[in-house]
């Protein structure tokens, strides 16, 4: 039986299946009230080692999802009303489970985005500490499985030994999820939205997130048909390599920059610097964790990079906090907060944080090829503000007589009144596409919702056609366009961009080969 759903990170995988769905091992209930405390206690301590242990290794978003996770475990107003059930005669994991139950009711339930969204992180913090109370050694799954269920926790998949191989098959997903990306950046074959699975699927299964889809009890000649694809791909991807020193160009010759995306100045650390065209998108949101991060931290993290790109160009975005990046005392709650005050619209409200990153930025471009870009701009006068405020401070800095430079001041393409009307910025340094933003603005479908995944597409006409506008109005008044967003990584889309007139991609650092031959590929 072959089931069709969504790829949501390219590859082959061939091996057993193992229920993401299962539940736990029986948990053995203790003799008294005092022991049931002592054994969550140390369940919810043995979790934290556990994701400790993987943020040494984690990087980038994988990071800040693990230590959301530690916090919540270390919060007693989480613990707080499981122990109040175990002195009431509760046994420990139904203490604990029905305190996280109620708690991820209270977060499904809210009219707020974010904290919808941040259920499945309670759910993921619910079952650590129920795996940890069961002592469940099980819950491991096999070398080079398939791992398959409604959805999977980042923690599950960071904590899978992908070396074997292996793969992952939802009923629901995403993606544009955290694990998808994840997926993505390490080479994990992923596919979503592929509904139900038969009831009690057992033995190996082949999973084709190249074109979406699983073939559950497969036949013999179904096994030999996948591996020949599968042989294909591994080819085609051996062939990639080939492209990485070499400068991207299309069959006729035209030249496209690739450059990356990173999220973490360490990412740049297995970065050969020599395969890419630079940084199109360095995000800040990791420097706004815990607590809000002083002018030297972040001039440190900025000169970082700068200094391992050379002379090649690194930019820069502002802080884009909100939207599903929430940062303890700078975002506000909101009923929408993927069109309320985020990126620069909260930069501009929260000036006193906003002009801390300003002064770093601008003392960090001394260092050599520094471009900086606002995001979520919708109105020429949020640019003209922010520019204002660049201005302002480099004056300041100047009379105190601290080493300064003013860098080329771009916009994120993120908003469709920016897409449809790019004549009001004329006067910006240069555009770069946030193509998953600007993609689920203008087709109305959240890019991590599942029920929707269909229309969250970057190669709908109206999307392309946007694109298209901004790219030709580049050309035309000699503004420089380029694309950051995952799309600009994807080699079924990139001749359609290239089409629509780029030829500056950014890319994840694991795209770069695969988006080079995909570039010399192409006939334009």
């Amino acid at each position: 039986m072959r089931l069709e759903g969504i790829p949501a990170s390219p590859g082959y995988a061939e091996g057993p299946l193992f229920d993401l769905d299962r539940p736990p091992a029986a948990y053995e209930a203790k003799a008294s009230a005092a022991e049931e405390k002592a054994a969550l206690k140390a369940a919810i301590g043995k979790a934290v080692s556990r994701l400790t242990s993987l943020v040494e290794t984690a990087d980038g978003d994988a990071a800040g999802i693990l230590e959301f996770h530690i916090a919540m475990l270390e919060d007693d107003a989480l613990s707080g009303p499981a122990i109040a059930s175990i002195g009431s005669g509760e046994p420990a994991d139904t203490a604990w489970r029905q305190a996280l139950d109620a708690e991820i009711a209270g977060y499904e339930a809210s009219d707020q985005d974010y904290f919808r969204a941040r259920a499945a992180d309670l759910h993921d913090i619910r079952d650590q500490v129920l795996r940890a109370l069961s002592e469940d050694a099980d819950m491991a799954a096999p070398a080079g499985a398939i791992l398959y269920g409604t959805d999977i926790a980042p923690t599950r998949f960071l904590e899978t030994d992908w070396s074997s191989g292996g793969g992952i098959a939802l009923k629901a997903g995403s993606s544009a999820s955290h694990v998808a990306m994840l997926a993505r950046s390490r080479g994990v074959p992923m596919v979503v939205g592929l509904g139900a699975l038969a009831d009690k699927s057992t033995g190996n299964a082949l999973l084709d997130a190249e074109h979406g889809g699983i073939v559950l009890s497969p036949s013999p000649a179904e096994i030999e048909a996948f591996r020949r694809s599968s042989s294909s791909f591994a080819a085609r991807q051996g062939q990639a390599q080939t492209f990485l020193a070499q400068p991207a160009a299309t069959k006729a010759g035209t030249p496209v920059r690739v450059q990356v995306n990173i999220a973490y100045p360490s990412d740049v650390d297995g970065i050969d610097i020599g395969t890419c065209d630079g940084v199109g998108l360095m995000r800040t949101e990791f420097l706004f964790g815990k607590t809000l991060p002083n002018e030297e931290t972040q001039y440190q993290a900025y000169r970082k990079v700068l200094e391992w790109a050379g002379d090649k160009p690194v930019t820069i975005r502002t802080v884009d906090a909100g939207g599903d990046k929430p940062v303890p005392g700078f975002t506000v709650e909101e009923t929408n907060p993927f069109l309320g005050l985020r990126g620069i619209r909260l930069s501009l409200a929260r000036r006193d944080i906003f002009r801390v990153q300003i002064r770093a930025l601008l003392r960090a471009a001394v260092h050599v090829n520094l471009k900086v870009m606002f995001p979520m701009i919708a109105t020429a006068e949020e640019y003209a503000q922010a520019a204002a405020l660049f201005a302002e401070e480099q004056t300041a800095l100047a009379a105190r007589g601290v080493a300064h430079k003013l860098p080329p001041l771009g916009i994120m393409v993120e908003v469709p009144s920016v897409a449809i009307a790019p004549e009001a910025f004329a006067n910006v340094a240069f555009f770069s596409i946030g193509s998953n933003d600007l993609t689920q603005y203008v087709m109305a479908a959240a890019r991590d919702n599942a029920a929707v995944v269909s229309l969250n597409s970057v190669r709908h006409p109206a999307v392309l056609r946007l694109i298209t506008a901004v790219a030709v109005f580049g050309q035309q008044h000699g503004i420089p366009v380029s694309l950051c967003g995952d799309a600009g990584g994807d080699p079924a889309v990139i001749p359609a961009l290239l089409e629509a007139g780029l030829r500056d991609l950014s890319v994840a650092p694991a795209q770069l080969a695969m988006a080079k031959a995909a570039i010399a590929d192409v006939s334009v």
